[in-house]
């Protein structure tokens, strides 16, 4: 039995959430895409799973990388909600891509067809991690594994964005975000102990490019934003705005043109199949 989507992720990433979602969240680091083809040692054309698809920023850029240009036999995206499914469908075009309605445990996908599952800036929002590691280790070849990926403004890099994340996190409610590492009792699971190695983890540091816009509308793209009454969601906008203009820390690109640093980390996990 397929578990729920989590209310806040149901409605904050809902029908007419999308289009800014998609505009407004980063894309991935070229070096984390070559670190995922690293993690298949397979030299034939994999078949991928990407759970949690959303609108399409992963699949993108995974499509895109020279390093998967030849290596991608079939891609299957899986994504429950409605809306991200028709980003998804609007601004994927590649033949061997397709994407359906799913879950983490119940994928729909056959026994032992995928080289990799990969999870972009999705799985905090699981919510049973036994029943999901057991549909992995299920769709997952002998030697396959799977790839958790997520990216997140580094508050350790500049002032601003510290005050930023402390401005817009106490919306949070109670939502299982990344940051919190709630998702790491996956590895405890006996599922997952039974059917993966212990996993492997690395991270990157670097900069993206911020501007006010920028800034404003990711900050709005969170699904804890998303669903704020709209005084409320004003408000956030006003005080973030006010955070921009003292700029603690900025480092900036062209001050000209209102550019500036945007520090981020990735952070991917491995777990590979026994």
């Amino acid at each position: 039995m397929t578990t729920k989507v989590h209310v806040v992720a149901q409605t904050g990433f809902g029908t007419g959430t999308n289009e800014l979602y998609d505009r407004a969240r980063p894309s991935y680091p070229a070096e984390c895409l070559s670190y995922i083809r690293q993690v298949s040692k397979s030299t034939s054309p994999l078949n991928i799973v990407e759970i949690g698809a959303g609108t399409g920023i992963f699949t993108r850029a995974l499509l895109a990388h020279s390093e998967w240009a030849t290596n991608i036999g079939t891609l299957k995206a899986i994504e429950p909600s409605d809306g991200m499914r028709d980003v998804w469908s609007q601004t994927v075009d590649d033949n061997r891509s397709s994407i359906v309605k799913g879950t983490f445990d119940n994928t729909g996908v056959e026994d032992g067809w995928a080289d990799l599952i990969i999870i972009a800036q999705a799985f905090h929002w699981c919510p049973d991690y036994g029943k999901a590691s057991a549909e992995f280790g299920r769709i997952l070849k002998k030697d396959g594994a799977v790839v958790f990926i997520w990216n997140l403004e580094d508050r350790d890099g500049a002032g601003w964005v510290a005050q930023l994340r402390d401005r817009i996190e106490v919306h949070e409610k109670g939502t299982p975000q990344f940051r919190l590492g709630l998702w790491r009792e996956t590895f405890s699971t006996p599922q997952y102990i039974s059917l993966f190695h212990p996993q492997e983890e690395e991270e990157w540091a670097y900069h993206l490019l911020a501007s006010e816009q920028i800034v404003t509308d990711r900050a709005q793209s969170k699904s804890y934003i998303a669903v704020l009454p709209p005084d409320e969601k004003a408000k956030v906008v006003k005080d973030v705005k006010g955070i921009l203009e003292r700029g603690d820390g900025r480092v900036w690109i062209n001050k000209e043109e209102g550019t500036y640093q945007y520090p981020y980390k990735t952070y991917i996990v491995v777990s590979r199949k026994k």
